[in-house]
């Protein structure tokens, strides 16, 4: 069983085709915030609530040996062979990308246009993940050295809007996003 590789763009196109509302997410998403392409398995979508379930049907016409498996949050199509995520189809019941769409830019690669999360979003999207009781450890330790990356590489974060944002994402929780911020502006050790 030889793993097949879906591009981005691959999912870009069907979705734009089908007039999808989506912001690319994940290792892709967020690329142009890092100082470097992080490697990846599968390409990430928020799709608007009422077009979640068209989406998949697009896909799944497009990508006919991916099977769509429906959980709370996300439709995992996975290969129907080695079972590998492919695509996932994250639902913005859950903060952060229930607003996700309010925070996010349009960007152009090879004649295809799409979203992704601003900075502030982008990094809201990668603070969730590393505070949740629910992730593995290896994926937050991910998480985290994403997060330090793009905090790194980027300079001019609106600080008030991720304050905003971290509040958005459990309450309470701005003034620890910005407190993660200020120790990597610092050169100090992040405990997570």
């Amino acid at each position: 069983m030889e793993k097949r590789f879906l591009s981005p763009l691959d999912v870009i196109r069907v979705l734009n085709r089908e007039k999808i509302s989506f912001v690319l997410v994940g290792a892709y998403g967020l690329s142009g915030y890092r100082t470097q392409a992080r490697a990846t398995d599968d390409v990430d979508v928020v799709v608007a609530a009422r077009q979640v379930a068209k989406a998949v049907r697009a896909l799944n016409k497009a990508f006919p040996w991916l099977e769509p498996y429906d959980a709370e949050v996300v439709v995992r199509l996975c290969d129907k062979e080695t079972k590998e995520v492919a695509i996932d189809v994250m639902k913005p019941l859950q903060p952060p990308y229930h607003v996700i769409f309010k925070h996010a830019k349009k960007v152009t690669l090879k004649k295809a246009s799409y979203r992704v999360p601003t900075l502030e979003m982008a990094l809201a999207c990668k603070f969730a993940p590393m505070i949740s009781l629910m992730r593995v450890d290896e994926r937050k330790l991910q998480d985290a050295a994403d997060f330090i990356d793009i905090v790194k590489k980027n300079p001019n974060i609106d600080l008030d809007l991720l304050n905003d944002l971290g509040e958005r994402v459990y309450n309470g929780r701005g003034a620890e996003i910005l407190e993660l911020i200020r120790k990597i502006r610092a050169g100090e050790k992040l405990e997570l």
